[in-house]
């Protein structure tokens, strides 16, 4: 079956892993598109694979979303080895009793959707280690 990224910074295949775009200059890394640095005003830009572990530095259980979207889910901070990356923890219960700062986590994918062709869309999140 076909699989697509749903969004541009995630690698899938037999290693899958995300993408930021790291400024030559400074180091400084972004999921986003830059003509220029925030951190040095840097224009060049190199491709940089990130880790695919690491550690919770901040969590928010979210109880109240938009129409369709399942609560409760938790919404985190992953620090993997040095990039802050903004994702969902899964495969575990949503609750302070199985999340904790400093929980070590590493990157999963899964299937959210199908098209008519039967294309899977991917995306990611990060589950106890």
């Amino acid at each position: 079956m076909a699989q697509v990224p749903f969004v541009d910074y995630l690698v899938l295949g037999d290693d899958p892993h995300l993408t930021a775009h790291e400024c030559t200059a400074c180091g400084a890394r972004y999921f986003d598109r830059r003509l220029a640095c925030a951190s040095c005003e840097g224009r060049e830009f190199r491709t940089a694979a990130v880790a695919t572990s690491g550690e919770v530095r901040a969590f928010t259980i979210v109880s109240l979303a938009a129409p369709g979207i399942p609560v409760p889910f938790v919404a985190a901070v992953i620090d993997c080895d040095g990039t802050s990356v903004r994702a969902n923890i899964v495969n575990v219960p949503p609750d302070a009793d199985h999340v904790a700062l400093g929980m070590k986590v590493r990157l999963t994918t899964f299937p959210v959707g199908t098209d008519s062709a039967g294309t899977e869309a991917v995306v990611f999140g990060f589950e106890p280690a």
